[in-house]
């Protein structure tokens, strides 16, 4: 098996992938480019897939020009998130710490956005923390949003 026919393939696999598991919410240009699109900064909502009754929005940079035309550009690790309860809270299935709720890549292969969810048993509060990953060496720029668990008006 040649080399190329591997970075092919992974780099096929990788475009197959779904980029993003969010909704978009709406930008905001944070530079011009003449060529390919602004540079931006997205924010985006989601739902925790195990736990009713909480979405979050995230916040991060988008690099524009002609490699985020075409999506082989290196996107910042700069992003905030903020999550709220929006109903009655209901947890689905068991909770692992440190789970994995979003993803999204920031460059083609190696560099992705992640938010994970931890749960404070003692004072009965969801933790999201966003940070970005690299195969070789990560950011330790971060962010994190705390939901205490409450009691949702009309839930018994």
């Amino acid at each position: 098996m040649s080399f190329k026919f591997v970075i092919k393939t992974l780099l096929c696999f990788t475009l197959m992938v779904s980029i993003s598991h969010g909704e978009e919410i709406g930008s905001v240009d944070t530079k011009f480019n003449l060529l390919g699109p602004d540079h931006k900064i997205v924010i985006e909502a989601f739902d925790d897939p195990k736990i009713q009754g909480v979405a979050c929005h995230l916040s991060r940079a988008k690099t524009g020009g002609l490699k985020g035309m075409v999506g082989v550009a290196e996107d910042s690790s700069d992003a905030a998130i903020s999550c709220r309860q929006v109903g009655a809270i209901r947890i689905e299935g068991e909770l692992e710490e440190g789970e994995q709720v979003f993803t999204e890549r920031r460059s083609l292969i190696f560099k992705k956005l992640q938010v994970v969810r931890f749960f404070d048993k003692k004072r009965n509060t969801l933790i999201y923390l966003v940070y970005s990953d690299k195969v070789i060496e990560g950011s330790p720029k971060n962010s994190i949003s705390t939901i205490p668990i409450m009691p949702w008006p009309g839930q018994k």
